[in-house]
């Protein structure tokens, strides 16, 4: 099966699973969605994640989903730079998501971060995905 946005597609399990009220879900490893998962396990917005091998060559990322008296940690989680309109932006340019309580992910020269270590290291990059 092949996939034109794995990165949209972790996040559409996450979205999900969220709805859904499940504890966990499941989906393919790579290395841009495990950095994404570490920032989100950073900021708070899931408990915990882990890759575990099926069979050699094949990793699955379990993702352990967090919420606070019932209610979803994530409210909205929603794609930016897609694979048809990559969006990149200056640090100086960069807004904040919801007047700062929501954080956006960028992927920079510097690694996977969230808007707020990406202004402490005053660096821009591709804007992944926005997080409420």
């Amino acid at each position: 099966m092949s996939l034109s946005d794995p990165l949209g597609d972790m996040l559409t399990r996450i979205r999900n699973g969220q709805r859904a009220r499940q504890s966990r879900i499941v989906s393919p490893a790579s290395r841009l969605r495990s950095d994404v998962l570490e920032v989100l396990k950073r900021e708070g917005y899931i408990r915990a994640w882990r890759s575990e091998q099926v069979r050699p060559g094949v990793s699955m990322l379990d993702i352990e989903l967090k919420y606070s008296e019932g209610e979803p940690a994530i409210k909205e989680i929603t794609r930016v730079s897609k694979p048809g309109r990559r969006v990149y932006t200056k640090i100086k340019e960069l807004q904040k998501f919801y007047n700062g309580l929501g954080i956006s992910i960028l992927s920079t020269p510097s690694g996977v971060m969230s808007d707020n270590e990406a202004r402490a290291a005053n660096v821009g990059g591709e804007v992944l995905c926005r997080v409420f």
